[in-house]
């Protein structure tokens, strides 16, 4: 049996075709954010009638096919519940219906950052460990396993808010209406306003801000991203101490886009949880994701089959 999992991202999206824990082939779309999901539902469904085509796979072989959501989500029903300026369309469309009209195939969805979480509990860097996963891209993500099961909560959003959680009362607004949010201080979304409102860069560096991505404040030497990066790290390393006292896992998993500088990045916010955690039975490891971008792909199958087993919400 095959499984359809799809992982809408900020830029963007991957479709992935998967069957017995091993990614078979794997397709990506820029996501077209701003034209929301009803236009890219289209795109997508092409992406998958040609992975089926070319592995001459018949839709009798499909499993499930599932997406991966960057908002909050009501898996029991499979339906958005809230977004945050990522496809805000998605919460009035009905994708069971996409999926059944299309390919007459069952549908599941979940939050993200969830999901990533569910493939490295299952194949990756926290084989059944409580863990807290921290995603960090467009936006700022995060999903909790706790005693073998996924952090869902009353209203599914549990786990979910790490990026939301407040570590500046005083500081920007962010796209969710608080102030000082971990991803209004620290994402990708929000580097060029982070630059441009910063009272020590100069103003050449301000002035340039659109052009920078975290991939480039990596490779950079000079002053002004130096002290952006590391004020990031900091962030961040705050952030997973507040996961940490708040969730208490075994071990703390770092992913998304920005692993790539991982040799700079995993150092850094380890020293620092280490000096800064409250965890008097030991030190919590910071490590990176085992599965990379794809975690949430592998989480989007094994949750597939829990789902079938009438195991929908628990691991």
């Amino acid at each position: 049996m095959y499984t359809i999992a799809i992982d809408l991202g900020g830029t963007v999206v991957k479709i992935g075709l998967l069957s017995d824990g091993e990614i078979v082939d794997c397709v990506r779309l820029p996501s077209r954010l701003a034209l929301g999901l009803a236009l890219n539902l289209p795109k997508i469904k092409e992406a998958i009638d040609r992975l089926l085509a070319a592995w001459r796979i018949d839709v009798a072989a499909l499993r499930c096919i599932g997406l991966a959501f960057p908002g909050l989500v009501d898996p029991i029903h499979n339906r958005v519940i809230s977004t945050n300026e990522k496809y805000d369309d998605a919460c009035s469309i009905s994708l069971d219906k996409w999926a059944w009209e299309n390919w007459e195939v069952p549908f599941c969805m979940d939050n993200d950052a969830r999901l990533a979480v569910a493939g490295e509990w299952w194949q990756g860097a926290a084989r059944g460990k409580n863990v807290v996963m921290m995603t960090i891209g467009t936006g700022i993500g995060t999903g909790v396993v706790i005693d073998g099961r996924l952090l869902y909560g009353q209203h599914f959003q549990a786990g979910s808010l790490g990026g939301h959680f407040v570590l500046d009362y005083k500081g920007r607004r962010c796209s969710c209406g608080n102030k000082g949010c971990v991803e209004a201080l620290s994402s990708s979304f929000f580097l060029p306003t982070i630059i441009r409102e910063h009272a020590l860069l100069s103003e050449s560096f301000k002035r340039d801000a659109d052009i920078y991505d975290f991939k480039r404040i990596f490779r950079l030497a000079q002053e002004d991203a130096l002290l952006i990066r590391n004020e990031c790290m900091d962030i961040w390393a705050s952030a997973i101490i507040t996961y940490i006292h708040a969730y208490d896992p075994e071990v703390v998993i770092l992913g998304g886009g920005i692993l790539k500088s991982q040799e700079v990045i995993i150092p850094y916010i380890s020293k620092r949880v280490d000096e800064l955690a409250w965890c008097p039975s030991g030190k919590v490891p910071v490590v990176p994701a085992i599965l990379g971008d794809d975690a949430a792909l592998f989480g989007l199958e094994y949750f597939m089959v829990k789902q079938q087993q009438n195991e929908r919400i628990c691991i």
